[in-house]
């Protein structure tokens, strides 16, 4: 993880985000290379979702919605984890992550929670679990924490209401002045949604009706979510800003468990398709006691990061939940009408129903960060002169590469640069991502593109003004052959079009 995070910084994919202010916990931004990389990824999802399929449309919604959205959801109510403070480490985490320990048990570990600490021991309280950063087992007692970001939407500030209200109130308690607090801001409160699923559910209607489309039928959407999350960790695995890849696919009652086992093999296969290492991919099915409160079952696609088996999607069956408690709480009917089947009750001709819905959802943030850690490879090789060295490279799935082809002009002189930037202008036209790159020895333009990613790079030499042939140079095995100048972009597309 640490090569990488390096890695991700030196070559421009990954940046702290307000790095020259010290930074900001959990926020990253995505340099040139990266966003590129994030776009890919985001593009192959939604044609394979999409652009591929009849029976899925999509939609872009607001990040900000009617508070009553999340009220009915139940986020209001219930979006929220059990905190514990460390008051070995100062760590903050959630008590239902972390490592359990058998209460009462005597357990070891250091002072600060620094490597050469002072060794210390304590017994497991009745809680049961320990620090996850430093396997202490003194820390506070659990408390609820909100994981939505609150702000306001209006013109009025909330927080002068506040003070108008409680301007010359004494002797208020606790409670009194929380309560009196809550109800100014209430008023304009909204918030930063915690995911995109929501507006999905909120929009089935208005998407089925102005596409006509039939049950089954899927919407599905991309876009940032935000929760303000306790524990977050693995550089971008967990952020409190993030982007999401989602799809709500509504189906006809009964089919629900046929129609799971359909996406979870459809998505386990997307993720395999674009990796190095497929057996690094898995279904995990919940548990009876890991399933949420509207789920009828629910599988978990997880990746061999690093620290283990995590997840990387999730494809959940959602039953009618979301839709009816929508319907409840809007008075809008929700449901679907099929003249063709009867209805089960009735046995008449003609069934309205609440649409079942199984939801592939799954992070795109941390799709860049599974991607990158299945390319990142280092090769031991040697050099011309017999002395061992190290290759890094990335070798990232060709249509997921930030940069298709590199065009390397082996000197600056000859005309050799003119004849590079006639090809590149080629690949430019064609909406095909290139860079020219002139600068430095050959041989650490061949590493810098390595470590980009990269996957084709084009040489102009000194026999391109004999014959106009270049060389191609490929990345995962260093193999170069010569072309025709005039073949270079349509080679780089076929490649690209058969990956």
């Amino acid at each position: 993880m640490q090569k990488l995070i390096s890695l991700c910084k030196q070559r421009g994919f990954i940046f702290q985000s307000s790095e020259i202010y010290g930074g900001l916990r959990s926020a990253y931004d995505y340099g040139p290379l990266g966003v590129e990389l994030k776009r890919n990824v985001a593009s192959e999802w939604w044609r394979a979702m999409v652009h591929e399929r009849e029976d899925v449309i999509g939609i872009d919604a607001s990040i900000i919605m009617h508070p009553n959205v999340w009220r009915a959801s139940g986020h209001l109510a219930g979006f929220s984890d059990p905190l514990v403070d460390c008051h070995n480490c100062k760590e903050r985490f959630r008590a239902d992550k972390a490592p359990q320990a058998e209460a009462g048990t005597e357990v070891n570990y250091k002072k600060g929670g620094k490597e050469k600490g002072e060794k210390l021991s304590g017994l497991v309280p009745e809680a049961g679990y320990l620090c996850p950063n430093c396997g202490s087992p003194d820390y506070s007692d659990e408390r609820q924490f909100n994981l939505m970001f609150r702000t306001s939407l209006g013109p009025v500030d909330p927080i002068e209401k506040v003070v108008q209200t409680l301007h010359g109130k004494n002797n208020l308690t606790k409670k009194e002045l929380r309560e009196i607090i809550e109800e100014n801001i209430a008023e304009s409160a909204v918030y930063l949604r915690p995911e995109t699923a929501q507006a999905m559910f909120v929009q089935f209607l208005n998407c089925q009706q102005t596409m006509s489309m039939k049950v089954p039928f899927g919407i599905a959407q991309q876009g940032k979510s935000f929760r303000n999350e306790v524990t977050v960790e693995h550089f971008i695995f967990r952020s409190c800003e993030f982007e999401q890849m989602e799809m709500e696919f509504f189906v006809e009652p009964g089919t629900e468990a046929e129609w799971l086992e359909k996406w979870c093999n459809l998505r386990l296969s997307w993720w395999q398709r674009y990796a190095n290492n497929k057996d690094a991919f898995k279904l995990r099915q919940h548990d009876e006691d890991e399933l949420a409160h509207y789920a009828s079952d629910c599988y978990d696609i997880e990746y061999k990061y690093p620290w283990g088996w995590d997840e990387l999607e999730g494809v959940a069956s959602r039953t009618d939940y979301d839709l009816k408690k929508h319907s409840e709480h809007s008075g809008a009917k929700l449901s679907y009408f099929d003249q063709s089947k009867a209805d089960p009750k009735t046995g008449k001709n003609g069934w309205r129903y609440v649409p079942y819905v199984i939801e592939p959802a799954a992070g795109l943030t941390r799709g860049v960060l599974c991607y990158l850690l299945d390319a990142f490879t280092e090769e031991t090789g040697s050099d011309a002169s017999g002395a061992e060295k190290t290759r890094l490279v990335l070798k990232l799935h060709p249509r997921l590469s930030p940069i298709k082809a590199a065009i390397l002009p082996l000197v600056k002189k000859d005309g050799l640069p003119d004849i590079g930037r006639e090809i590149v202008d080629k690949f430019f036209k064609a909406g095909i991502n290139a860079s020219y790159d002139e600068q430095h020895s050959i041989g650490k333009r061949y590493a810098r593109h390595d470590e980009a990613g990269t996957p084709y790079c084009i040489t102009v030499d000194h026999q391109t003004k004999d014959d106009s042939t270049v060389t191609i140079r490929d990345r995962d095995t260093t193999a170069q052959e010569r072309i025709s100048i005039d073949d270079a972009l349509n080679t780089v597309t076929k490649r690209l079009q058969a990956a």
